[in-house]
């Protein structure tokens, strides 16, 4: 296939589900998660077990995320020090307090894609034109997201261990038949609906080794566009991905050599939201060592109006 191939010619006849939830509509396959899917969802509690999903945010040891962006800054501007001083703020009673802000990239996290954070031809998730992201996504932001709220039956999909690997290799890609292999060796089957949470081991190799190598031939693992996928993807109706990658797919497909072709087919195209940056290692090792790898996934992106994505620390419920 033509390297020089334009997404638009790659996903020319790709389902869409534009429409499928009205003209107004701006959190697509999320409308899956009804609230009978949640009630259903809530069955695969067995043992109260919790695990949360997000990376540390200003973390001393650096801050996944994506090439050209910086990790998030967390700044004092009150503490004990200012008091110690004789320059913190009085209060009656003798009150001191500690106060900080943090800069940060919204995706630079943990985080929730926005449906309207990429697109190809003027259009964004829906029809929407693109020009609606111009000073902020006046359509399909993450706080649309945010206002819903994601609760759904999860699956941990372990393609590191069922690979046998600590973390996939650069590059590595899988389909939709390795997940549902995946799923059959782990003694579970994917369901119409479930959210697909897919472990690589990519994130935790972040903080085994140095900057240099981890972003050095940055071409993540992961899934790789194919018609059949996206059909299945379709088919069963899936309304969230989650990943510990960065891109939560191979970041340049291997054959057509564009690049995130699977954001605009599934995200922009179908409706189904992304989630990046997972920290999966710990959830992954108690599912191993329980054989449970169906749970209650409960997430809630921040309500940052007209935003490109938010920072989120998902809740699993085992």
């Amino acid at each position: 296939m033509d390297d020089q191939i334009s997404v638009g010619d790659l996903l020319r006849d790709a389902p869409r589900n534009w429409g499928k939830w009205g003209p107004e509509d701006e959190v697509g396959s999320l409308n899956y998660l009804t609230p009978e899917v949640v009630v259903a969802a809530a069955g695969s509690i067995k043992s109260g077990k919790t695990f949360t999903l997000q990376v540390k945010m200003a973390n001393p040891a650096g801050d996944p995320v994506w090439p050209g962006r910086s990790g998030a800054v967390r700044t004092t501007v009150i503490d004990e020090g200012h008091y110690l001083a004789g320059k913190g703020p009085q209060f009656a009673g003798g009150a001191h307090y500690a106060d900080d802000y943090m800069t940060c990239f919204l995706q630079g996290s943990t985080q929730y894609d926005a449906l309207g954070h990429v697109w190809y031809d003027d259009q964004i998730w829906n029809g929407y034109d693109a020009k609606t992201t111009i000073g902020g996504l006046a359509k399909a932001s993450v706080c649309a997201i945010a206002e819903k709220g994601v609760v759904g039956r999860g699956i941990l999909l372990d393609m590191a261990r069922f690979r046998n690997k600590e973390c996939l290799d650069v590059a590595e890609t899988f389909t939709h038949d390795d997940l549902q292999a995946c799923a059959k060796a782990q003694g579970v089957e994917i369901q119409p609906r479930d959210i697909l949470i897919i472990r690589t081991g990519w994130i935790a190799k972040f903080y085994k080794v140095s900057r240099e190598e981890f972003y050095g031939n940055f071409v993540e693992p992961g899934l790789t566009y194919s018609p059949a996928l996206v059909q299945w993807f379709h088919d069963m109706e899936i309304p969230n991905l989650v990943t510990d990658t960065i891109a939560n797919e191979v970041t340049t497909d291997p054959v057509s050599g564009v690049t995130l072709p699977l954001h605009n087919a599934l995200m922009r195209n179908l409706g189904v939201t992304l989630t990046e940056i997972a920290w999966l290692d710990d959830l992954a090792a108690d599912c191993a060592a329980d054989g449970q790898y169906t749970f209650l996934y409960v997430a809630a992106p921040l309500k940052v109006v007209q935003a490109t994505g938010s920072p989120v620390n998902p809740v699993v419920i085992k």
